[in-house]
């Protein structure tokens, strides 16, 4: 059956965890050698982890594609993707060494436009900074993705980076930001780095400023992107948010993901964050109040 938004070229594959490192607190990056993956994948898009040969988790798990990685030749050669250790699932992948398998497939669900706005501002929270990697590289022609490639047609002349934390312990992959360039403000609810507060008290003064075309991409926690999305509309800037939904299967089968979507005649209606998401126009998306 052709399902709406789910990919046609995703893979099902066992791959082999080539690096497996602590990025902060609780949080780690894994790098799966999975060569038609990482030819497929692109930012935003996200892949289904299930352990091999284990039926407890039975469903697999999500997670957002961190970036995509080459061989000496350049030629794509597997995926990192970033994770905290919060239940059952990845308390398991944690304990997991160099030279395991673990069942994937992916590339599932759509990812972010490429930018054509002067101005990328980025709003993450807690683990929500994991999709943004790619789509910087991306913007800036420093890395390309999809197949075919997809086509950058304007670089950002600035990317600023809002990533907010509960303390500055669980801060994770600021370098690989800073590497390329951007400007990275922090905060923490304990002030323990940068701003003492919310990440939106960063933003927010960023919006209000804008004198050129801005869009802002935002992943987090709900009451985070609900909030950015309130200063989107507030602003009238466009957005758009990756969101985390808990999912079941991945590719639209059980309808366990759904969110409340605006419509062109200004009702609602569910769709499924697997395959229409995970990546919506901020305007679009119903939050509950």
């Amino acid at each position: 059956m052709d399902l709406p938004g789910l990919v046609p070229t995703a893979v099902q594959k066992f791959a082999t965890i080539v690096e497996h490192e602590r990025m902060a607190r609780n949080t780690w990056r894994m790098r799966l050698g999975c060569p038609s993956l990482a030819r497929q994948i692109v930012p935003g898009q996200f892949l289904m982890i299930r352990l091999a040969d284990r039926s407890d988790p039975l469903l697999a798990r999500p997670f957002a594609l961190y970036d995509v990685y080459s061989d000496a030749s350049g030629q794509p050669e597997g995926v990192d993707f970033g994770y905290v250790v919060v239940g059952k699932m990845t308390t398991l992948l944690e304990s997991m060494k160099v030279g395991e398998r673990v069942e994937v497939w992916g590339p599932l669900g759509n990812g972010f436009p490429v930018p054509t706005a002067d101005h990328l501002i980025i709003a993450a929270g807690g683990i929500g900074q994991t999709p943004f990697l790619a789509v910087v590289r991306e913007a800036l022609k420093r890395r390309a993705y999809g197949s075919p490639h997809r086509a950058v047609t304007k670089v950002p002349s600035r990317i600023t980076l809002c990533y907010g934390v509960r303390s500055v312990e669980y801060l994770a992959g600021v370098k690989d930001f800073q590497d390329e360039g951007i400007d990275v403000q922090i905060a923490t609810d304990d002030g323990s780095a940068g701003h003492r507060g919310f990440v939106t008290d960063l933003v927010k003064p960023l919006l209000t400023a804008a004198t050129t075309p801005t869009v802002v991409y935002s992943c987090g926690p709900e009451p985070m992107m609900h909030a950015v999305a309130k200063l989107l509309k507030e602003t009238s800037i466009p957005g758009w948010l990756s969101l985390e939904t808990p999912m079941a299967c991945g590719f639209g089968a059980c309808f366990s993901c759904v969110t409340r979507i605006t419509q062109d005649d200004g009702t609602w209606d569910y769709r499924r964050v697997c395959v229409e998401g995970p990546v919506f126009a901020a305007d679009k998306v119903v939050f509950d109040v």
